[in-house]
């Protein structure tokens, strides 16, 4: 079926359809819900919410953009709402990482590494500025063009290349200190 065909059907209420229909962009929404919230937990608590809002909200989507698009929004929306309501706390992997006396050496398993390099990321993404946060996460983990980004955040393309520029630049500083732990 076409994405035009399964929306149609959607419309009638087909649920099946909508199963099908946003099983199509899963991944990329939830890579979204994922890098904005910073950790799997909020990251299912956004992605539900995106997933029911698109079918609450199904009669809205004019077909103007793709659904892809669409749904990409409602995913940061939904990320975003999750990152403001979160309680402050203090994280477990900052207060590991930075005890005196932990070893992060060569003796480590490669998954331990890695682990350690996407909290540093999400930390990093989170000191960013929400605007430049979105639009670097849309461009670099959703894969979006700077079209739709631009239609997302309601500017021009100018101003998304302008975010993603600075959004990188700030990240490069972020995480410079820190690029010695391998």
């Amino acid at each position: 079926m076409s994405e035009s065909e399964l929306i149609a059907a959607c419309r009638l209420g087909d649920h099946r359809a909508f199963a099908d229909l946003v099983g199509r962009y899963r991944n990329n929404a939830w890579h979204v819900c994922l890098q904005i919230t910073g950790n799997t937990h909020d990251a299912e608590d956004a992605f539900q919410d995106t997933v029911t809002a698109a079918w609450q909200n199904l009669h809205r989507f004019r077909g103007e953009a793709r659904f892809n698009t669409w749904l990409h929004r409602i995913a940061v929306n939904a990320a975003l709402a999750v990152v403001r309501r979160r309680k402050p706390t203090a994280s477990l992997d900052d207060d590991t990482t930075d005890e005196p006396g932990i070893d992060l050496g060569h003796d480590q398993p490669r998954i331990d590494d890695r682990i350690a390099t996407a909290s540093v990321v999400h930390q990093a993404l989170n000191e960013l500025p929400e605007d430049f946060r979105v639009a670097i996460v849309l461009a670099e983990f959703a894969d979006l063009p700077y079209a739709d980004i631009a239609e997302h955040q309601g500017v021009s393309v100018a101003t998304v290349k302008t975010r993603i520029h600075r959004a990188r630049k700030q990240l490069a500083v972020l995480l410079g200190p820190r690029t010695d732990v391998h």
